[in-house]
């Protein structure tokens, strides 16, 4: 069982999440701010960013955010961070905007890093003091800047690698294109060097 955050971005209660949050899920529900737990379905899931897509199966409640322009945002830059749970607002600062990768799934070429750390950052928003939506919440890091002085803080996915696949994961689940390419390996770096740490089994790595 996964729990974290949603964010409301359409009508008929399209949410947008973290894709590792509803991935091979065989459930999903939706609990509401009134405290209803609701039924939905996963919509679609984009593995190079990460995002994934759910609607509610019941009409929600709720007026969809804006989706702001993570591209402009300057660092060090002001921002709210909104999940579930009883503290479910803090402020933080985008203290870095740089690369990222993940070893189990995806390559951000620019991700949105920001300090200080908070409470149930999987799937959170990121927002600007203008309410608009600039990312969503990944992992937490050590190292959310990259200078001499490492301070720890989130990994959030800029909202601005949304919109251009927003219609194709609506519309089939999938952005379009061909299928990204899997070898089936997975590596993690020890003392410098990378080192296979799992075969997916049947995959082109293990054949």
């Amino acid at each position: 069982e996964r729990e974290g955050t949603g964010v409301v971005i359409g009508e008929n209660g399209l949410i947008l999440t973290i894709g590792y949050l509803i991935v091979e899920a065989d459930e999903v529900s939706i609990v509401d701010s009134k405290g209803r737990t609701l039924a939905a379905r996963v919509v679609g899931y984009d593995h190079a960013t990460g995002f994934g897509l759910l609607r509610t199966i019941t009409p929600l409640d709720a007026t969809p955010v804006r989706l702001g322009d993570s591209a402009t945002l300057a660092d060090p830059a002001p921002v709210m961070i909104a999940s579930s749970g009883d503290d479910n607002v803090s402020f933080a600062f985008v203290v870095s905007k740089r690369g990222f990768s993940g070893n189990w799934e995806y390559a951000l070429d620019q991700a949105l890093y920001t300090s200080p750390p908070t409470l149930n950052w999987s799937g959170a928003g990121l927002f600007d003091r203008d309410g608009n939506l600039l990312g969503v919440g990944s992992l937490i890091v050590r190292d959310a800047t990259d200078e001499e002085t490492r301070i720890p803080g989130h990994v959030f996915v800029p909202i601005d690698l949304l919109k251009p696949i927003l219609a194709d994961l609506v519309k089939s689940g999938r952005r379009a294109g061909p299928a990204r390419p899997w070898l089936g390996v997975a590596a993690d770096e020890v003392q410098g060097r990378l080192v296979v740490v799992r075969v997916s089994p049947d995959g082109p790595a293990d054949r």
